[in-house]
């Protein structure tokens, strides 16, 4: 159960700063996901950087956050933003964040409770905290200046999904880059994050020890395997985040494969009809409604029904644990034509690991052997570790914090290969501060 008693059960020291600059991870410092991080200098000033859960089974939650008065949200993934209607209702904190970020931030906070109901995992906060985090939600622009106390900061892309952001923030002491999860590669959707110098950067390592391949080939390799299993009579099922995957591999279909019968279910739908809102963040805003002009949405029983005739179905969720990709599944089974894309991570624990390890998948409560061919395919839009090297080295940064990253596995080569460059490297451990002096 989740139990934070307000005031009395942080981690965060009482005493204060006495020189430099104190970070504090509360969760996402020696793991994936869950993050929030508190930065504090000498002045008192306090700023939280993401407040999210890691949507596990069960899910992770952060260490309790302390009074803050204001948090940033650097994107709308749930391990970034799902513990933020906690800081609300317990501490009025003010959420900031670009306006896209805001727009997308409700839908997966109600989708969040609702798969805590529906699986029976707990949360520290109840649906009327959303409309109080609602509220309390400030958007701000890429490069706009705000003055906080003594520091002054500013959202810059990141270039992970639309509306995501890297925080810049200027103290008395020191210069500060705080990553959030970024790509410095183009996608669909979103520009490559630049580089800026600072002094202290803190870098996501989701992918230390691992080199994306190169994504022209990959993207080929996917068209390819489509074209295969449509050639022969069958249905391509994929399986994609409704937050900027779902819509990339919809563009990526469009552009390339115009006379496909392409149908596209789940709360992708929805979210991209919020990014067209807000073109202003999106590559080419014209791209992606052409794309989904061009694709066949489903809205009820009977449209669920005539997609199991399409070419391809792209459908929420993205590791098979849940929503219409387990229905499409469930029918399309028996069918050896078909064949199943994977097209994201898929995490220890859920439907889509136990696919590829097991053959089999968990349907309505039973584990089903599944015959169908299983591909997957890397179209990660997070930086690999090549990426991650290169950036840091542009950034110039003396002190590197690596966090958001598996501490046995990516961690170790990544910090190997940052150390060589001059950086002094960082490791921080969920519940402990530490102090950056010079």
């Amino acid at each position: 159960m989740v139990l934070y008693s307000p005031g009395r059960t942080s981690s965060y020291p009482e005493e204060a700063v006495k020189e430099g600059i104190r970070f504090h991870f509360l969760g996402g410092g020696n793991e994936v996901g869950n993050v929030g991080c508190i930065l504090e200098d000498v002045a008192g000033t306090r700023l939280l950087l993401d407040y999210g859960l890691a949507p596990t089974k069960p899910p992770r939650y952060p260490n309790e956050a302390p009074k803050v008065t204001d948090c940033i949200i650097t994107h709308s993934h749930i391990d970034h933003l799902g513990m933020a209607p906690w800081l609300a209702s317990h501490h009025s904190t003010r959420l900031h964040g670009t306006a896209l970020t805001g727009e997308i931030a409700m839908p997966m906070w109600n989708d969040c409770y609702k798969v805590s109901r529906i699986e029976g995992y707990p949360l520290s906060w109840d649906k009327r905290d959303i409309d109080e985090a609602v509220d309390l939600w400030q958007s701000h622009g890429f490069n706009e200046k705000i003055t906080f106390h003594n520091w002054k900061w500013q959202l810059l892309p990141a270039g992970h999904i639309p509306g995501a952001a890297m925080v810049n923030i200027d103290t008395p002491t020191h210069r500060i880059l705080f990553t959030g999860d970024f790509d410095t590669r183009d996608s669909k959707l979103v520009n490559g994050a630049e580089p800026i110098e600072c002094d202290i950067l803190f870098v996501e390592g989701t992918y230390g020890g691992r080199s994306h391949p190169p994504k022209k080939p990959e993207q080929e390799r996917f068209l390819n395997r489509v074209t295969e299993v449509v050639s022969r009579g069958g249905t391509c099922l994929v399986p994609a985040f409704a937050n900027g995957r779902t819509q990339d591999v919809l563009m990526l279909l469009h552009q390339n494969k115009p006379n496909l019968n392409i149908h596209i279910d789940g709360m992708g739908k929805f979210l991209a009809k919020l990014y067209l809102e807000h073109p202003e963040y999106l590559r080419s805003s014209e791209e992606l409604e052409a794309a989904m002009i061009w694709a066949k949405k489903v809205s009820s029983k009977s449209d669920r029904k005539k997609a199991l005739d399409a070419d391809v179905i792209i459908t929420t969720s993205g590791m098979l644990d849940g929503g219409p990709s387990i229905w499409y599944m469930n029918r399309l089974r028996d069918n050896p034509n078909n064949a199943i894309l994977l097209t994201g991570y898929q995490a220890r624990g859920s439907g889509g690991r136990k696919l590829l390890d097991e053959g089999k998948l968990p349907i309505f409560g039973t584990d089903i052997p599944i015959e169908l061919e299983v591909d997957q395919f890397t179209f990660s839009t997070h930086c690999g570790h090549d990426e991650i090297i290169s950036f840091t080295k542009q950034c110039k940064a003396k002190h590197v914090v690596v966090y958001h990253t598996d501490p046995l596995q990516a961690r170790p080569p990544l910090v190997a290969a940052l150390e060589s460059q001059g950086h002094t490297v960082h490791c921080p451990v969920n519940g402990e501060s530490y102090t950056i002096i010079d």
